[in-house]
This record gives structure tokens, C-alpha cells and sequence, in this order.
């Protein structure tokens, strides 16, 4: 029996500590509106998941023009690791785990050269435009599930 709740005990910190560790991940996110950090208890449901806001005021302004923040939204859904990627996010095809690039902090996989270059040759905006707006977040990503 002392075995039992040794193993019952141990059990649960080893949740606690997983759980916390999923916490500590969302305390390096920025808000999508502000670049602020952002708060868990501060988050809207968008494609699927939990965009997490720096303010209570953020989500009203994500709200009105959803477009807008779209692209900061998506990243940021990977960045928690509510969000795998699944495809290129240009054409929707298979990814290749050796073409690849950094966008916006996350690490992005393509199908070929031709869309791993395309997205080489834009910079900052223009690059996470490419890589996850909504269009290309639906191409190319899925929500695991929302934490």
C-alpha cells in the first residue's frame, strides 16, 4: 500500500510540474495587438484555439478587426503549441523537414525550394503575412487543441 502511494504521490507532482511547464511556455507570448506580454486570463477563441492578450482592452480591438492581427494571432497559436504544422503552409503540400525557415520565432517548414525561397526573399511582415495569415494558418497548420 506505501508503494502504491508513493507511485499516487509521485504521479501527481509529475502533473504538476507538466502542467506547470505548459504555463511557463505561454508566459513568453506577446500580445497580438500591443506586442506586450500576454496573460492567459486575458484570451479569445480564434481558429480552433486561445489567442492569449496583454490587457482586457486587446481582445475588444482584435475583435473589431480580426484581419488585422491575424498573422501575430496564428503565430502565436503555434508558439503555445496549440497549433502543429501539417503541410507548406504556401501550397498545401507535404513538408519537407530540410527546407525550412524562421518566421517570426517559429520554425516553419516548406514543400520545396521554390516556397521556402519566396519566403527567404520577404522580410518581417511580409514573411509572416506569407507564412500565417489565415489563409495559409488553414493551408498549413492544426489546432491540436486549445489549452
Amino acid at each position: 500500500m506505501k508503494l502504491f502511494s508513493s507511485v499516487a504521490v509521485l504521479g501527481l507532482f509529475a502533473c504538476a510540474a507538466l502542467g506547470f511547464a505548459a504555463d511557463e511556455k505561454k508566459t513568453d507570448l506577446k500580445c497580438p495587438v500591443s506586442s506586450a506580454t500576454a496573460k492567459t486570463e486575458n484570451a479569445v477563441e480564434h481558429n480552433g484555439g486561445k489567442v492569449y492578450f496583454c490587457c482586457m482592452n486587446c481582445p475588444k480591438a482584435f475583435a473589431k478587426d480580426p484581419a488585422k492581427y491575424a498573422e501575430k494571432a496564428n503565430a502565436q497559436l503555434i508558439a503555445s503549441g496549440q497549433a502543429k504544422q501539417v503541410k507548406c503552409p504556401l501550397s498545401g503540400g507535404k513538408i519537407n523537414p530540410e527546407k525550412t525557415a524562421t518566421v517570426a520565432g517559429v520554425e516553419v517548414k516548406f514543400c520545396c525550394e521554390k516556397c521556402q525561397g519566396k519566403v527567404a526573399a520577404a522580410t518581417g511582415d511580409e514573411q509572416a503575412k506569407l507564412v500565417f495569415s489565415d489563409a495559409a494558418f488553414k493551408k498549413g497548420f492544426e489546432v491540436t487543441a486549445a489549452k
